[in-house]
C-alpha cells in the first residue's frame, strides 16, 4: 500500500513538473533576458538527463528481452525449451584455452581430444533485430590438432517425461561461421542399458534451422526413459569462428496415418 502511494506522488509532481516547463516554454518570448538565461541553464542540465534516460532506454528496448522464452514452437507441441545460456547472462560468460569437459552454464559441456586447444567460448548479447533469444554463444577455434569438437547439452526432464516413440523432437537454431563446415546434431536417449542415437546434419544453407528426430524410426523403450542430450559435432574447425544466435527445442506427437 505504501508503494502504491509513493507512486502516485511522485504521479503527481512529474505531472506538477511538466506542467510548470510547459508554462515556462510558453512564456519565454515575453520574460526578461536574467529570467530567460538562468531558466535556459536549467532546462539544458534537465535535457542532458532526458537524453540519457532517452538514449539507455531505446537501447535495452531494442534489445531482446532477457528471460525470453519468445520462439516458434509447433501448434501441437506438449513440450518447449530455450537452454539457459540463450535465455539469460550466466555468472561466468566465457572463457579461453577450454580444456575438455569444461561448463558454461548449468547445461552447455564443451568436448574435444586437443591436448593443446587454442580454443575460446563466449556467451554475448544479441543486438539484431531479428534476434528472438537474448544471448547466443561464440566458439572462437584457432589451432586446432584434434579429431572431434562437440558441444553437449543436457535436455531437462520435461523432454523425457512422457516421451514416447510416437514423438517428433525438433530443434531450431541460427548458426552463423567465417566459413562454412559441417554441423551434425545426435540426439541420444538413455533408456535402461541402453542409448537410443539419431544423427542429423544441420543445412547450413539456410539461415533459420530445422531438424528433427522422428524417434518412430528408433528402438526406444518408453517405459524406461531416463535421460536425454544433444550433441552438436563441429567438423573440421580450425582457424574459424562460430556463433549459435539462438538454440530452442519442442516436442510433438507425430500425426497419426
Amino acid at each position: 500500500m505504501a508503494k502504491f502511494g509513493i507512486q502516485l506522488l511522485d504521479k503527481a509532481l512529474s505531472a506538477r513538473v511538466m506542467r510548470r516547463w510547459a508554462k515556462k516554454a510558453n512564456a519565454a518570448k515575453d520574460v526578461d533576458l536574467e529570467t530567460l538565461r538562468k531558466q535556459s541553464g536549467r532546462a539544458r542540465v534537465l535535457k542532458a538527463h532526458l537524453d540519457h534516460l532517452i538514449h539507455v532506454a531505446e537501447e535495452r528496448l531494442s534489445l531482446p528481452m532477457v528471460g525470453s522464452k519468445k520462439f516458434f514452437k509447433p501448434h501441437s507441441a506438449d513440450w518447449s525449451w530455450r537452454p539457459q545460456l540463450w535465455r539469460g547472462p550466466l555468472p561466468t560468460p566465457g572463457m579461453s584455452s577450454v580444456p575438455s569437459k569444461a561448463v558454461l552454464g548449468d547445461e552447455v559441456t564443451i568436448f574435444h581430444d586437443c591436448s593443446l586447444a587454442e580454443l575460446g567460448m563466449r556467451q554475448l548479447r544479441n543486438l539484431r533485430e531479428a534476434d528472438l533469444a537474448p544471448y547466443g554463444l561464440r566458439l572462437d577455434v584457432f589451432r586446432f590438432g584434434g579429431s572431434f569438437l562437440s558441444l553437449v547439452l543436457d535436455l531437462p526432464d520435461g523432454c523425457v517425461n512422457g516421451l514416447k516413440r510416437t514423438h517428433l523432437l525438433r530443434m531450431d537454431t541460427i548458426v552463423e561461421m567465417e566459413k562454412p563446415i559441417e554441423i551434425f546434431a545426435r540426439l541420444n536417449i538413455r533408456h535402461g542399458p541402453n542409448t537410443e542415437q539419431i544423427v542429423r546434419e544441420l543445412p547450413l544453407d539456410q539461415q533459420d534451422i530445422t531438424v528433427e528426430f522422428d524417434l518412430a524410426y528408433s528402438n526406444l523403450n518408453e517405459k524406461r526413459v531416463e535421460k536425454a542430450w544433444i550433441d552438436l559435432i563441429f567438423e573440421d574447425p580450425e582457424m574459424n569462428e562460430i556463433v549459435l544466435r539462438d538454440l530452442t527445442f519442442s516436442r510433438r506427437p507425430r500425426a497419426q496415418l
